[in-house]
């Protein structure tokens, strides 16, 4: 490669629980540029987590980084092109996209649930993959069953 790698961004702790995987979280969540929004659906889901879940002893924010957990998948399947045949390849995914592909997850289910407002939304989905359910978890599920699937072509990875 002739460019060298670009920089990694340094992104801020929240204001309010002073986290970085909070606000990648909210970016990841925000529309337009509309970062307090975005925040300010956040907490609220977080606060709502926590009245739908009274008899847990964890705060809302490590329910939110269980749940996360939860839907991190560890292999995804990757296109391979070797003689005129396209092989799905499982490889290991980095420790950045998996965080990455968590969030999106997460956020993009919650979008697609029943609901009233966003927080609740999200709310759902955050006390749905903390019980190993829900859209995103049955991602993560599918994810690794392809990788599974196809692990005889393991031998093509890049």
């Amino acid at each position: 490669m002739r460019k060298s790698k670009p920089k990694k961004r340094l992104v801020l702790p929240d204001p309010v629980y002073g986290d970085v995987r909070v606000t990648k979280f909210v970016n990841h969540l925000m529309y337009d540029g509309k970062k307090n929004t975005s925040f300010t659906i956040f907490y609220s889901a977080l606060e709502t987590v926590k009245s739908k879940l009274p008899n847990e002893e964890l705060s809302a924010l490590d329910i939110w980084k269980k749940a996360l957990e939860n839907v991190t998948p560890q292999v995804e399947v990757k296109s391979r092109r070797v003689g005129g045949a396209t092989f799905q390849v499982p490889t290991e995914i980095r420790a950045d996209r998996k965080e990455s592909i968590s969030m999106k997850n997460l956020i993009s289910y919650a979008r697609k649930r029943g609901g009233k407002t966003m927080s609740d939304k999200l709310a759902a989905e955050i006390v749905d993959a903390f019980n190993n359910q829900g859209g995103a978890f049955k991602r993560k599920e599918d994810m690794h069953k392809m990788a599974e699937a196809n692990r005889a072509f393991a031998h093509f990875r890049f």
